[in-house]
């Protein structure tokens, strides 16, 4: 029988905790739909709070099954829109071109972070709004994933750096790209930034262990 260690039990504490949180808001959240006034808020809630929960359930996730990557893009494109509405952010415009079937490896939360975080950064480029294509397609080798933006692009003397830990263009952040490197390298992929010939920055995902 396997013993679990210090860290295991309290992470699974922490997970617990943190699900017993999220139930609370998804409860109240529940209560404000019931007044028209306060539906479209109270559906925000519920995603933002069930977003929180895949987190906390990853916590205690070891090596899973592929997911399938559908979902995973339709729940995270919606957290978005309802994130940058609650900060009055601009709404950025999806377009998804998802080859029907693809799955990922790991926890569906960790594909979440990794989506979310290049979401984000495509949206910071700029205050007017973005659009963001989405592909994802096999080849040979495994799987292809792409995050394109129509935004101002990436500066050149910082494209080497973009990856590392805590660097930034902004006062604050910098972990958001690096976040999205170490999950991708921990599934045995790689993650790469460009500029796109049109104008705007593209981020490719290769899997391999699909």
């Amino acid at each position: 029988m396997a013993v679990e260690s210090a860290q295991d039990l309290t992470l699974a504490g922490l997970a617990h905790d943190l699900n017993n949180v999220f139930a609370t808001i998804l409860e109240a959240a529940e209560l404000l739909e019931t007044d028209p006034k306060w539906r479209s808020l109270s559906g925000a809630i519920c995603r933002s709070a069930r977003h929180g929960q895949r987190i906390a359930s990853g916590l205690m996730a070891s090596v899973q099954a592929a997911q399938p990557l559908e979902p995973i893009l339709s729940g995270t494109m919606e957290f978005t829109q309802d994130l940058l509405k609650t900060v009055h952010a601009a709404p950025v415009v999806f377009a998804p071109r998802i080859e029907k079937g693809i799955a990922v490896p790991g926890p569906a939360a960790a594909w979440e972070r990794v989506l979310l975080n290049l979401f984000l950064n495509a949206a910071q480029t700029t205050p007017d709004g973005v659009r963001i294509e989405v592909s994802a397609r096999r080849t040979a080798a495994g799987v292809e994933i792409s995050v394109a933006d129509d935004g101002p692009g990436i500066p050149p003397a910082i494209l080497p750096r973009i990856f590392e830990p805590r660097f930034s263009t902004k006062s604050s952040g910098g972990m958001g790209l690096h976040i999205v490197r170490t999950l991708v390298e921990d599934w045995g992929g790689s993650v790469s930034a460009a500029n796109r010939p049109g104008g705007g920055a593209i981020f490719s995902i290769r899997l391999i262990r699909v």
